[in-house]
């Protein structure tokens, strides 16, 4: 019964991190995000006109939240949460892929930026859409798989819980 209660508490924090997490991630995040990207693009003389935005080379490059990549640390900190690890090891993981998420970030950015200033607005549009749609998404499936192997972690989220309770529930019935 320990098990199906942590489980229970697991996936509480989850959903309501998977409800309230976008605000805060942006929160903390963009800010980092944004002045990281300002300054990796030294070399191109930006100049900040806002806290979300900076102009190079006659272009301003505004920064909406949605730079910030968000969902991709949701998504981390979901698959940590939903696998059966002490807290002090979740930690680790979330602040380790949240590392590498960010500066995987700071660099599809400054390729982006630097599409758009060396390319023009198709090519960068065309990038872009290819870092949204496809990139971003195997990213962190790759991420995790060496976050797995690295922290050693045996659960595959949600399926080893499900598996897990299922076994519990039929010890349950058979003891009866």
């Amino acid at each position: 019964m320990e098990y199906f209660k942590r489980a229970i508490l697991r996936y509480v924090i989850a959903l309501f991190l998977m409800i309230l997490g976008l605000p805060i991630i942006y929160y903390l995040i963009s800010p980092i995000t944004f002045y990281l990207s300002y300054l990796s693009l030294f070399y191109y003389n930006p100049n900040l006109i806002s806290e979300t935005a900076f102009i190079i080379a006659n272009h301003q490059l505004n920064f909406i939240p949605a730079c910030t990549a968000a969902s991709a640390y949701l998504l981390l900190i979901f698959l940590t949460i939903s696998v059966d690890i002490p807290i002090k090891k979740a930690l680790k993981i979330i602040l380790f892929g949240s590392s590498i998420i960010l500066i995987a970030n700071i660099i599809r950015i400054d390729i982006l930026i630097i599409t758009l200033l060396e390319f023009g607005s198709k090519a960068f549009d065309t990038i872009h859409l290819f870092f949204w749609q496809i990139l971003s998404t195997i990213f962190v499936v790759f991420l995790w798989i060496y976050i797995t192997k690295k922290f050693k972690i045996k659960d595959i989220p949600i399926y080893s819980d499900f598996k897990r309770i299922i076994k519990i529930y039929k010890k349950s019935k058979k003891k009866k």
